[in-house]
């Protein structure tokens, strides 16, 4: 590898030396390919970003805002917390990515009443997050081992765990954390 290396690099200066509009055109080629393998490995394991296809977290976030996800968050150095606004692929057929807040996390039990979410039975204080209340009512419903519950900040618009049941911690992406899009909307995406 270090071989092909030094051979790349030799190349390229006997085209400085006797073409160097050839060297400009390899020089540039190569500094694409680079940018391009580096984006798509970030892409694939570091960040991505989301586009918001439904209404369903109006008013966080709106149809076609834009977010981007981290995926390091919840693989290496965090855990999911109640409040945060995930990106995860959905348990329905076919799969789709969706993204909504975090309500429920392993082992509890979930019930709501008249749109008060309940967990293990005492009411939890959502004043922090933009709700567009409801008055559902869903459970009880204890929460498997190694699965999350989510709602849509816009729960009477909101397809997600009151409909499709929880989702399993191998289907979570990352942790969506900054609106992108469009410009005049630009926000860190807080869970507190």
């Amino acid at each position: 590898m270090l071989d092909t290396y030094k051979k790349w690099k030799q190349y390229k200066e006997d085209l400085k030396k006797n073409n160097r509009l050839l060297y400009h055109v390899v020089d540039w080629i190569e500094s694409i390919v680079v940018a391009l393998i580096l984006a798509l490995i970030i892409r694939q394991f570091a960040f991505q970003t989301s586009e918001v296809l439904s209404g369903s977290m109006i008013p966080t976030l709106l149809i076609k805002d834009r977010v981007i996800v981290n995926k390091l968050v919840y693989r290496y150095y965090g855990k999911l917390e109640r409040g945060d606004v995930v990106l995860f692929r959905s348990t329905i057929t076919p799969p789709r990515d969706f993204i909504k807040r975090l309500i429920g996390l392993p082992g509890e039990n979930i019930r709501i009443r008249n749109g008060q979410v309940l967990i293990n039975g005492k009411t939890i204080d959502q004043s922090k997050w933009p709700v567009i209340w409801d008055s559902s009512n869903f459970g009880p419903y204890k929460i498997p081992e190694n699965s999350y519950f989510f709602l849509g900040d816009n729960r009477p618009d909101s397809f997600d765990s009151r409909f499709w049941g929880p989702v399993p911690r191998g289907n979570i992406i990352g942790k969506a954390e900054l609106m992108i899009w469009p410009p005049l909307r630009i926000k860190l995406l807080t869970s507190k």
